[in-house]
């Protein structure tokens, strides 16, 4: 061994430290950085994730439902985010793939945990929180019972933070515009249907229309509000002239109203059903095993979601 050869072994064992360090901080960088959901933007400025036909489980970390956001000239507006801190924070990881302009509002079309629970992502974004009127009751109401469902949807995954709910900011009784620079987006408080808190968002410039919940495509609809009222708005919704809407569940985009016909078929046959099987005294349970299974192959996770319908109709339609 030369004189040489000690001063070799330490630059060795040196390097391979800084290199051995290096690499667990690469991977820890790599670990806590969300993965960015897939967005496709389906008009200029307007970029939508679209949801598979799932219930909340580990591998999709609660993106669930359909969410988005659209680009102005000095800031952004997201739309829903999703059923879990998770999913919350992939689509901000989206939302900076496609720009650093600051997130100025977080829209929420309703208050079910699946467009929610994700908001608690954006809170750190010096964000202001956007919803209908009804919003805030309706989810502190339902807030623990949406958190224990998680707990046990998610098992390991759940991220207790997500106990953090948010509550909006700015309450929509009827009508509001927001400013994103050189873009406008309207903001519409529907009346009771999917729920009794639905709001709707339209994008002037592009002619695209949020509807949240208020459509539903492949995946089976939810009542939780009102069927008559729901119909009612569905009727109204079918006038309006837009480019594309975007579905709470479905594709990412879609013509209008053609878009709206499965559902008002399956909301339609629901009703009949649910009327004649009241007509002849069939109780509540006979109901949600009966009214729209007519309806059965044409709709994503239909067992999962009819029987809660029929039952919803009936208590609403059995005192008409």
């Amino acid at each position: 061994m030369t004189p040489e050869d000690p001063l070799r072994i330490v630059r060795s064992v040196r390097t391979g430290l800084v290199a051995v360090i290096a690499a667990l901080i690469g991977g820890v960088s790599s670990a806590g950085a969300a993965e960015p959901l897939p967005v496709s933007e389906v008009a200029p400025g307007v970029f939508v994730y679209q949801a598979p036909y799932q219930l909340l489980a580990p591998g999709n970390q609660g993106a669930i439902s359909n969410v988005g956001f659209i680009v102005g000239e000095t800031a952004v507006a997201v739309i829903d985010a999703g059923n879990s801190r998770q999913s919350g924070e992939r689509l901000l990881a989206a939302v900076r793939a496609k720009t650093r302009l600051p997130i100025r509002y977080v829209v929420n079309t309703h208050m079910h945990p699946d467009h929610t629970l994700g908001d608690i992502a954006f809170k750190a974004q010096g964000t202001q929180f956007v919803a209908h009127a009804r919003f805030r009751e309706a989810l502190q109401a339902r807030a623990p019972s949406y958190i224990e469902a998680a707990k046990r949807q998610m098992g390991d995954a759940f991220d207790e933070s997500i106990g953090d709910i948010v509550l909006p900011d700015i309450d929509v009784k009827d009508r509001t515009t927001l400013d994103l620079g050189g873009r406008s987006i309207e903001l519409e408080a529907e009346p009771k249907a999917h729920t009794d808190n639905d709001l709707t968002i339209f994008d002037k410039n592009t002619g695209t229309w949020f509807t949240g919940d208020l459509l539903f495509m492949g995946h089976v609809p939810a009542i939780d509000g009102s069927i008559e009222g729901w119909l009612a708005v569905m009727k109204r919704m079918a006038s309006r002239g837009v480019a594309r809407v975007v579905p709470g569940h479905g594709p990412a985009s879609a013509s209008w109203p053609d878009a709206l016909a499965p559902q008002q078929r399956y909301l339609d046959r629901l009703r009949t059903d649910v009327k004649a099987l009241i007509d002849q005294g069939a109780d509540m349970r006979e109901a949600s095993e009966k009214a729209g299974i007519s309806e059965r192959d044409g709709w994503a996770l239909f067992d999962d979601f009819n029987g809660r319908n029929a039952i919803e109709a009936y208590k609403e339609l059995e005192w008409q």
